[in-house]
């Protein structure tokens, strides 16, 4: 039996370390790009009996300035009075503890857990399954950029490759501004036709597409995918508006996923499914502030018979999705390009968080807490003093 006082945070730090990175960001979108220096974190909390929980990404300034007065002295297993405090600091200091901040915090505390009793997350949150379909999620759309996603034969191309390699579903992100020419419905719509002809009906199509189109253009777009038979269409127009969505989810039979990035956490997506604005429910450990509350996300949707959806990759996402009752269908891998080698994308971990077997299944990590095999050696050799 774990005593309490072994459980008491006593110490929290974060490393900075370096890495090459092959990826550039630009209006919040990700490409590919020339090899350049980046820097990573990891956040580790240790409690006085020696147990420790990490995650990646957290800033070091938040640490000393907000996480060390707040979490030193809590019992690190009272992660609901944790997210609490959390949540109640948010207002009034959004903008210096995000969701996503929040969030990591959380996945330390559970990766903590795990460690403590020698089990992943999945099974402290009850296991259900311990593999899961992935589907291949595209970067965005490029503007010139040789062998990139440049045409919508380009992404054909890129679905044919991804079916080969085992994905039975693909997402495609078109092209979005500074890219020239974007937005352009037509454009998304002819990228939509090309791969869904390539592909043929026996692999799932969606789409994500420029998320601020008007409702008419929206409409427009999810008719057209709509008899090329594809599974789901997200983010569409803004989130803001949730009426919009309800207006949209009546025009179609085609299923619309969200919300993704609208603020407000597990009540934003209450309300959402109150408003008739989404047919499959959205939540992503990121989105909504951490595992504990995107479990509560997961339970709405059950209780109203919803299929609710994961957003993004990771390790912490695939622990949720082994302890799912209900459709979360998919992991979505990525993102994925033709010019990226995704299996490169992490160097501070030993091994891949997410391989996927030839069937296209990610299986759940079985080491304790999160599962990560992180690479000690490569952060040693690149950490910033």
């Amino acid at each position: 039996m774990i005593a309490d006082r072994d459980m008491e945070i006593t110490r929290l730090g974060v490393r900075v370390f370096t890495y090459t990175s092959f990826i550039r960001r630009g209006f919040g979108h990700s490409h590919p790009g020339p090899p350049n220096e980046a820097r990573q974190t990891l956040f580790e909390i240790e409690t006085r009996g020696g147990a420790k929980g990490y995650a990646f990404g957290v800033p070091a300034d938040l640490v000393e300035r907000t996480l060390k007065p707040m979490l030193i002295g809590e019992n690190a297993l009272y992660r609901e009075k944790i997210w609490q405090k959390l949540s109640e600091l948010q207002r009034g200091n959004g903008s210096t503890l995000s969701d996503a901040h929040m969030a990591l915090v959380d996945v330390a505390l559970w990766d903590l857990a795990g460690h403590a009793v020698g089990l992943p997350v999945q099974k402290l949150l009850g296991a259900f399954r311990d593999k899961i379909p992935a589907y291949a999620s595209t970067m965005c759309g490029d503007a010139d950029l040789k062998g990139g996603l440049t045409c919508p034969e380009a992404y054909a191309d890129f679905a044919e490759q991804c079916k080969e390699e085992g994905y039975t579903a693909f997402k495609m992100h078109p092209w979005m501004p500074p890219v020239p020419g974007a937005p352009s419905v037509d454009r998304d719509i002819e990228m939509c036709v090309a791969v869904r002809k390539r592909v043929g009906d026996g692999m799932h199509l969606m789409l994500d597409p420029y998320h601020q189109y008007s409702r008419q253009e929206a409409k427009k777009i999810g008719r057209a995918i709509e008899e090329l038979g594809f599974l789901w269409m997200e983010e569409p127009m803004r989130e803001a508006s949730v009426s919009s969505y309800t207006w949209l989810c009546n025009e179609l039979d085609l299923d619309i996923c969200g919300p993704e990035t609208a603020p407000g956490q597990i009540w934003t997506r209450a309300e959402w499914v109150k408003a008739g604005a989404c047919d499959i429910l959205r939540t992503g450990v990121l989105d909504v502030g951490g595992i504990t509350p995107m479990m509560k996300t997961i339970h709405l949707a059950e209780a109203h018979g919803m299929s609710i959806e994961l957003h993004q990759n990771g390790a912490a996402t695939l622990q949720a999705l082994g302890a799912m009752q209900i459709p979360g269908r998919f992991f979505e891998r990525g993102l994925l390009h033709p010019l990226i080698d995704y299996t490169k994308r992490t160097p501070w971990l030993a091994t891949l968080e997410d391989p996927m077997d030839k069937d296209g299944f990610v299986h759940v990590p079985t080491g304790p807490g999160i599962g990560w095999d992180i690479d000690w050696d490569f952060i040693a050799a690149n950490e910033v003093n």
